[in-house]
């Protein structure tokens, strides 16, 4: 289609989103060029999602070779792809099952369906209560918005399913209030993504799961934005002490190709029988392969601890942005995923700092009105990130400026 604009999503797409006037037309790593030719730095990874950035040469090979042999065939059979993926994740986690979808909210959606299911094969109908946190996000289907615990998404879609309730998040105490053998998960990510970028305490984790094992409840971790070496381990869950029952995995699980998995236990996975869950594409042969090459390729000593050494030189230079203008009370997170909290006289204009650094020629993300959220590839260079950062700094100085 020729004379494509922003104009266009007006006039043909449902208006649920808002997007930027600048329209993406290809990328190469951390980078992206808009259809006018502009480059750009990409520090939001497609909301952690391009984790190897764009069209790393492992996804592109293992795509194309795909592509010439088998694209879909229905879950009737089984594919090579698919199980291939599976026993990379088995070997590299807890988990001993792993079942496929299509995205996050698609896996979160398995998650809590099997919770209830587990606990109803076992302890019987009465045992079906989710407990998650507030500020939590789970996905976009009505089951998993329900279970999120931000009131915006819910809002104009009630009746909501039942049975679920909403616990403070980093405070035992909210969880042992609502915590009771009526409960069959406990539902939580191991660092909040949409709800700001926050780090739960080692001590309430732990408290967590003896709830959990205390109650007979199942422990679920969404690590749809966590995962894939994000944190600079595979999984968030491997820099705790705590093992979930059921783990969540999509985004950068296909690094851009939508593909989503649970993984689970034997013991638990037992729960779903033949016939009692399902997913038309899910584990077909095209994402499997291309979540396979995004797995060989993040799943290395390298790339894991290049995490870490890049999450330094973020900080570092967020923090002399900082000392410059005074807009953040914080810089947190774990490895690239990073939220730069804004004080309070910047309160609520997150919107502004993001739409200001891409006239500067980067990209970034919010986590709620208060906080930019960097998502990066893993792979983004030191030069890439001093560029980045130098867009944001600009683009700091025009909103501090007009102010």
């Amino acid at each position: 289609m020729s004379n494509i604009s922003r104009d266009t999503f007006d006039s043909v797409m449902v208006p649920n989103y808002a997007p930027m006037q600048m329209i993406p037309e290809k990328g190469k790593g951390s980078k992206i060029w808009d259809t006018n030719g502009n480059e750009y730095i990409d520090m939001a990874g497609g909301i952690a999602v391009n984790a190897l950035g764009h069209c790393h040469p492992a996804m592109v090979e293992a795509i194309t070779s795909q592509a010439n042999k088998l694209w879909h065939m229905s879950n009737v059979f089984t594919n090579e792809p698919a199980l291939s993926l599976a026993q990379k994740l088995i070997d590299a986690t807890f988990a001993e099952k792993v079942f496929f979808a299509n995205s996050g909210g698609e896996a979160n959606e398995a998650a809590f369906k099997l919770a209830r299911r587990y606990a109803s094969d076992n302890y019987g109908s009465e045992k079906n209560e989710i407990i998650s946190f507030f500020q939590g996000f789970h996905g976009r289907t009505l089951f998993t918005v329900s279970v999120g615990g931000q009131e915006k998404y819910t809002q104009g879609f009630e009746p909501l399913p039942g049975g679920i309730k909403h616990a403070t998040y980093n405070d035992l105490d909210s969880l042992k209030a609502l915590i009771s053998d009526k409960t069959c998960a406990v539902v939580m990510e191991p660092i909040q993504g949409e709800g700001g970028i926050i780090v739960p305490d080692a001590e309430f984790v732990k408290g967590v799961r003896e709830l959990c094992d205390q109650h007979n409840a199942l422990l679920v971790f969404d690590e749809v934005q966590s995962g894939m070496g994000r944190t600079g381990k595979l999984y968030a869950y491997m820099h705790t002490d705590v093992t979930p029952d059921i783990l969540t995995t999509a985004k950068a699980l296909g690094g851009g190709f939508p593909i989503g998995a649970m993984l689970t236990t034997d013991k638990v996975a037992k729960s779903f029988v033949v016939g009692t869950h399902g997913s038309t594409y899910g584990g077909n042969p095209l994402g499997c392969a291309v979540a396979s090459a995004v797995f060989d390729v993040i799943n290395t000593p390298e790339v894991l601890q290049g995490v870490e050494a890049r999450h330094e030189k973020f900080k570092q230079k967020l923090s002399a942005i900082n000392e410059k203008y005074n807009v953040f009370s914080e810089v947190r997170g774990q490895g690239l995923l990073i939220g730069a909290a804004l004080n309070e006289t910047y309160k609520g204009r997150a919107r502004d700092f993001m739409n200001a650094t891409l006239e500067q020629g980067a990209l970034l993300l919010m986590a709620g009105p208060n906080v930019l959220r960097f998502a990066p590839s893993l792979l983004i260079s030191d030069e890439e990130i001093e560029l980045g950062l130098a867009a944001l700094e600009k683009g700091v100085a025009k909103v501090v400026g007009e102010s």
